[in-house]
């Protein structure tokens, strides 16, 4: 049975059985739910997002905000207005997903969570709380990112990676100077079965090889050999 609360301002009728739309929640035309999706309280979901079966949105999140570029921005957001959710996903409480991402099937995304446009996110896979997915990342299947990492944007993290709290990643060696859209910025590669230590600083480009290991506040300013773990600053294999 599905249950709609009288303050919700539904404007879909694209919604399953057995859905449940609370308090104070906007659902814009176009929308689609799927069945058995639960929208909790000041819930705002915009036109052109899908949400799989049985994944539940938590309170105060905003799915389908549009990015906007201001006078400081050097580049203009492309992207198109869609957002697609796979099912049996839970949706942190005030998180921010933008327009044109993909989010696979049974993935968490925590509470204050911001993941940008164009980013693309696996299966099975955990984005933690207050953790931001910058413009164009893809994360694969099965992968951890803890809390208050950054990802920033155009890097590729692949499947069962696991990424600890506060991590940080960059992708400009020229602070801004140089703009954003002269295309020179490039963010790092994380191959699959890597782990990235708390507290680690991963510089433009690097690429972590398959199973490496960054050790915890480790600054990574050159490639990581495929199982290879790499201590310090700069970071350097262990002997």
């Amino acid at each position: 049975m599905t249950v709609i609360h009288p303050s919700a301002v539904v404007e879909t009728d694209s919604i399953g059985s057995g859905v449940s739309v609370a308090e104070f929640a906007v659902l814009r035309q176009g929308v689609l739910l799927g069945e058995g999706v639960t929208i909790h309280p000041n819930v705002v979901v915009e036109a052109g997002v899908e949400i799989g079966p049985g994944t539940e949105v938590l309170p105060g999140s905003h799915l389908g905000r549009a990015p906007r570029a201001v006078g400081s921005i050097s580049r203009t957001p492309s992207f198109q207005t869609k957002l697609t959710i796979g099912a049996g996903c839970a949706i942190g409480t005030n998180s921010v997903i933008y327009y044109d991402v993909e989010i696979g099937e049974e993935t968490l995304i925590g509470d204050g969570a911001s993941i940008r446009e164009l980013s693309r996110i696996g299966a099975r896979t955990v984005i933690g709380r207050d953790v931001t997915l910058d413009r164009d990342v893809t994360v694969g299947d099965d992968t951890r990112v803890m809390d208050k990492a950054h990802l920033t944007g155009g890097m590729k993290v692949g499947d069962e990676v696991f990424i600890a709290a506060t991590v940080v990643t960059t992708n400009d060696n020229s602070f801004g100077r140089e703009g954003a859209g002269n295309g020179a910025l490039q963010g790092p590669i994380v191959d699959s079965g890597a782990m990235i230590g708390g507290g680690a600083s991963l510089l433009p480009g690097v690429v972590i090889g398959r199973d490496a290991i960054v050790a915890s506040g480790a600054v990574v300013t050159k490639d990581v050999e495929p199982g290879t773990t790499v201590v310090g600053v700069p970071a350097r294999p262990v002997s």
